[in-house]
């Protein structure tokens, strides 16, 4: 199995990328969010991932910019009804973030405005997918913002790794990201150090 490709970006567009590898060009599958963080590289390392259509036998090769991504793809696939095409069309139209975002908070209209996503087949990937995304409660997603996830936890590792409390740090710290939404890392990291 391919666990990642690395190598010379030769053509690139927001559905494909092409990278050579010692002369070998692999034509990959990628999504809008990979497309964009490709950037204006030369040296490229996409994660993959290889399907085979057991109808026709064909084969796609699907690339991602990180294993984030891939892993979402591939619990997404793993819903009855959702192949990798429409898979990639929701990490097209949602980053991995969101898409987590989504399931936990169970946000069935959130899907539904992805292209070719109706209402049961949000439904199936929300009641498949939401035990398996994380143990994150949708309580705490609903208080915090997408974009604002990631700084969080690398807040709360940051602090917990200099030996405070994970929960009480939490709490402090979730109060603190409502409370100014704009705060650098480095000032919420600060900030619950001279609070707790």
């Amino acid at each position: 199995m391919l666990q990642h490709l690395s190598g010379k970006l030769i053509e690139k567009s927001p559905v494909h990328a092409v990278i050579d590898v010692s002369g070998i060009g692999y034509f990959l599958q990628i999504s809008l969010h990979t497309f964009g963080r490709l950037g204006e590289s030369e040296q490229v390392k996409l994660y993959t991932h290889l399907t085979i259509n057991s109808n026709d036998f064909s084969i796609q090769l699907f690339g991602f910019f990180d294993d984030a991504e891939r892993d979402v793809f591939r619990k997404l696939i793993s819903v009855s009804g959702i192949g990798p095409n429409t898979a990639r069309m929701i990490l097209s139209g949602r980053s991995t973030d969101e898409v987590k975002h989504m399931i936990l908070t169970k946000d069935v209209a959130g899907f539904k405005r992805i292209k070719g996503i109706g209402e049961k087949t949000a439904e199936r990937i929300i009641i498949d997918l939401h035990d398996k995304i994380g143990k994150i409660s949708d309580a705490q997603y609903e208080k915090i913002p997408v974009a604002h996830n990631t700084k969080k936890v690398e807040a709360l590792a940051a602090l917990t790794s200099l030996g405070l409390d994970r929960t009480k740090t939490e709490k402090v710290l979730e109060k603190m990201m409502l409370t100014q939404p704009e705060a650098s890392l480095e000032d919420l990291i600060k900030q619950v150090l001279k609070q707790i």
